[in-house]
């Protein structure tokens, strides 16, 4: 399935994000408005660098409080709405993400919200976009995938789907099993992130503690399953707002979101990976220090002895009965002091291990 990760869930500029998500493998990107905003680029630079770094805009977004509010607001908002889609044409985008309205002037009436989301899909359609809406976790009146899919069906109009986003589900305890009663066709967009179990508001958990999926409390899998069951055929979608990703390097960051997505999609029975081989011990820990007299005391004091020296390297064996302990002083910063580098396991299997390994996107070392 194509893969692609939200511009919001990545540290940097928009173009390092877009570089990141490129390297790691992605195939598209979501493009939070913000990102936009901030970009000296024009929408047409931006399309030209995604295409040159193979990525697909899969989607633009946010669109914020349009549904549900008085009919001059509302006529506002499809003036606003028509500056977006123009700059999706621009920025080679068809796909908008629309939010259930948190507005104080929307108003509780299932009618008129789905009357007014129809006429948002016509003008979308007449600008070549489709409108995936949205059900936030804390929507005014609408904060459910099951509401957000009933004013879409009771619309009727084909430029006008549903975003489901696992978060907003399986935050609030909503049963995902119902998914697999909205049709494949119907789901415009899928965005997928975990989270751990916290008992907090549920906005700033969404803002803050968001982690890639396999990473949280959720069962983004499960979910997974029941979507790709109603035929969704779209990409998967990582959206993920955390403030440590959001201030490491993009690089790592990338690709650790887009393993995640491989072992989502085998963890939910759409994807085979080398299987998994378990480990039956520890081989050795290696500790790379600037000092190597204060470590070695310790290693003496607690039995090891010095039993190899690499022939190359300045590194060390330290080894007490099978208790085995490199000690490297190579590229060691004094700052930094004493750090544990590695751990290398034992493996009935090593190559198939390592088979395993470079499908989840590690590193081949030389």
């Amino acid at each position: 399935m194509r893969t692609s990760i939200a511009t919001v869930s990545l540290s940097g500029s928009l173009t390092e994000k877009l570089t990141a998500a490129s390297r790691a493998g992605f195939d598209g990107v979501e493009i939070f408005e913000n990102d936009l905003l901030a970009s000296p680029l024009t929408p047409e630079e931006i399309r030209s660098r995604c295409a040159d770094l193979g990525l697909a805009v899969e989607l633009y977004q946010p669109m914020r409080d349009i549904e549900a509010v008085p009919e001059e607001e509302f006529a506002r908002n499809l003036r606003r709405a028509r500056h977006k889609f123009e700059l999706m044409r621009r920025l080679g985008a068809d796909t908008v993400l629309v939010c259930s309205s948190v507005s104080p002037t929307a108003v509780d009436d299932d009618a008129l919200a789905a009357e007014q989301l129809s006429r948002l899909a016509d003008l979308a359609q007449d600008s070549g976009v489709r409108v995936a809406y949205e059900a936030l976790a804390w929507g005014r009146h609408v904060s459910t995938y099951d509401h957000a899919w009933r004013l879409v069906r009771t619309a009727g109009h084909p430029a006008l789907g549903v975003c489901l986003d696992s978060f907003h589900i399986l935050s609030r305890g909503s049963d995902p099993r119902g998914i697999e009663d909205i049709p494949g066709e119907k789901i415009f967009f899928l965005q997928l992130a975990d989270a751990p179990q916290l008992a907090m508001d549920v906005l700033q958990w969404s803002r803050h503690y968001r982690c890639f999926p396999g990473q949280g409390g959720f069962d983004v899998a499960g979910l997974l399953q029941h979507v790709l069951r109603a035929g969704y055929e779209g990409p998967l979608s990582l959206e993920v707002f955390n403030d440590v990703f959001r201030q490491a390097d993009a690089g790592p960051t990338a690709v650790d979101a887009r393993r995640s997505l491989l072992a989502l999609q085998e963890a939910a029975g759409a994807a085979d990976l080398p299987a998994p081989v378990v480990p039956t011990g520890i081989a050795f820990a290696e500790l790379v220090t600037p000092d190597v007299e204060p470590v070695t005391a310790v290693l003496d004091a607690l039995g090891f002895t010095r039993t190899a020296r690499h022939r190359g390297k300045p590194v060390d064996l330290w080894q007490q009965g099978q208790a085995r302990v490199l000690v490297n002083t190579a590229g060691a910063v004094r700052r930094e002091g004493t750090q544990l580098a590695a751990i290398g396991l034992e493996s009935p299997d090593p190559a198939g291990a390592a088979r395993r390994a470079e499908a989840l996107l590690a590193p081949v070392l030389p």
